[in-house]
């Protein structure tokens, strides 16, 4: 097995799941290019005994041949004829059946595309699991498959034969910094560590992504070649993404465009109206699973109710797309190395920031020293009509304290100025008096290269800087 980057919640699971005394249904999910299949074959590569992965748009005659052609790669033998998934199924029964003893890993990759129209995939699939291989104590089934929306309604939520079935489930996550950083260094890369949050706030930590760039040029030129480059990997990416996620994945691309113009979230109404969807059970869906992949999040503002929950994207290849992609045109193939030092450059980036800390808040409170204190994250904007003012974030903590985070991305140390200053005095006052807060309040700083002292620096408590961010 190599090493694995990352994934330490993950192996550790694994590892029991392979030294477990019964059979186990794993399922993984995920989005697309986040790593799922290379986790999973280098994890269990000595105790893979069987491995399929489904064909991509092809019909149910296709995929029970590939079924059959991989199975006597496996046997030895002479290549079957399957009738259908039942067969298909038996067939395997009888393989591993003629195995020595010991944990045996079936792996079934990229589910969603067996489960063809009327080809009843999901019948043989339970009759394998429920009348085979649950009763004995060696099997390993694991699956996996980027169709999330396949994924919540067949297995994780399915009210069938499958239901309560798997014995394990896992969402595998985009990497956080410090294992992008081990990637990019694996890969020959010496990056500042300014240079790969950019990376970050560009591709968001997308292990696939990462594996693109060249070593031998630089965070810019790659960036253009993969993403402005007509024949660049990354120019057609986002329409795979979501294609491949999501069926009637349309409709979840234009409530992800709808979010891509309000930085800080919007209603359910909001997306109504913006996107012409009914807000029924089918909105419902394309929240949660878009929720459940990590492209968007719920969240109230603070001491708010809930019917006044905010849907914001925090997708960071979805928001750098909206901003510097879709509907732009013909862009220079060399736009990204010239833009570095521009207001467009540092307003994205100025957003991008804010989610780079949001995602990081454990490394925050890490920092801060409440590593061990309870705390609930939110966001917070005053309801005042005029005079009113937003904190970026708000942790509230169970230890009687408050920090009220404000994020800034700035090449250099930051500035406060006198009209700065005021601005966050009123900021404080304003959160005091609308929320009618009891607790200590910590003006609280998270900047690139940390806050200059001057005659107005004093007004920040504590601060959290980039390199912060970094800790595991």
């Amino acid at each position: 097995m190599k090493e694995i980057i990352g994934r330490i919640k993950e192996q550790k699971k694994f590892k029991q799941i392979l030294n477990s005394k019964k059979s186990e249904f794993v399922a993984v999910c995920g989005r697309r290019r986040v790593g799922k299949t290379y986790m999973i074959r280098e994890f269990f590569s000595e105790n893979i005994v069987f491995q399929l992965s489904g064909l991509s748009n092809r019909p149910t005659a296709e995929q029970l041949k590939n079924f059959a052609h991989t199975l006597s790669l496996y046997t030895g033998e002479e290549e079957l004829q399957l009738e259908d998934w039942l067969d298909a199924f038996y067939k395997l029964e009888k393989y591993l059946l003629s195995l020595k003893d010991g944990r045996k890993v079936v792996f079934l990759d990229e589910l969603p595309w067996l489960d063809t129209p009327n080809s009843n995939f999901i019948a043989g699939l339970e009759h394998f699991w429920n009348g085979w291989a649950s009763a004995r104590k060696d099997i390993v089934l694991v699956v996996c498959g980027s169709s999330t929306s396949w994924m919540m309604d067949n297995l994780i939520n399915n009210h069938g034969g499958l239901h309560n079935r798997i014995t394990n489930k896992f969402l595998l996550q985009p990497f956080n910094l410090q294992e992008t950083e081990e990637m990019l260094l694996s890969k020959g890369f010496h990056l500042s560590r300014y240079e790969i949050a950019e990376c970050y706030m560009v591709m968001g930590g997308i292990p696939f992504y990462i594996d693109m760039l060249d070593s031998s040029k630089s965070l810019a030129k790659n960036i253009d070649e993969l993403f402005f480059d007509p024949v660049g990997t990354m120019h057609n990416e986002f329409e795979n993404l979501y294609a491949s996620l999501f069926r009637k994945s349309d409709d979840y691309v234009r409530v992800v465009q709808a979010l891509s113009t309000h930085n800080q979230g919007i209603t359910r109404n909001d997306i109504v109206e913006k996107t012409g969807l009914k807000s029924g059970n089918a909105l419902t869906t394309i929240l949660r699973n878009l929720e459940y992949c990590g492209f968007i999040r719920s969240y109230t503002n603070f001491a708010y109710a809930k019917k006044d929950m905010l849907y914001q994207l925090i997708d960071f290849y979805s928001l750098f797309y909206f901003r510097f992609i879709h509907g732009k045109g013909f862009r220079d193939i060399r736009f990204w190395s010239t833009i570095q030092s521009t207001s467009e450059f540092y307003t994205w980036a100025g957003i991008s920031f804010e989610l780079l800390c949001l995602m990081h808040v454990e490394q925050m409170k890490k920092s801060l020293g409440i590593a061990g204190v309870l705390a609930n994250v939110y966001a917070w904007r005053s309801r005042k009509s005029s005079g009113g003012a937003q904190v970026d974030l708000v942790i509230d903590r169970n230890d009687q304290t408050t920090n009220l985070c404000e994020i800034k991305f700035s090449k250099g140390s930051f500035v406060i100025n006198k009209k700065y200053a005021d601005e966050l005095r009123n900021k404080i006052e304003t959160f005091e008096t609308e929320i009618k807060n009891r607790k200590s309040l910590q003006l609280t700083f998270v900047t690139t290269n940390g806050v200059e002292q001057n005659a107005h620096s004093g007004i920040v408590t504590n601060e959290v800087l980039l390199e912060d961010l970094f800790s595991a």
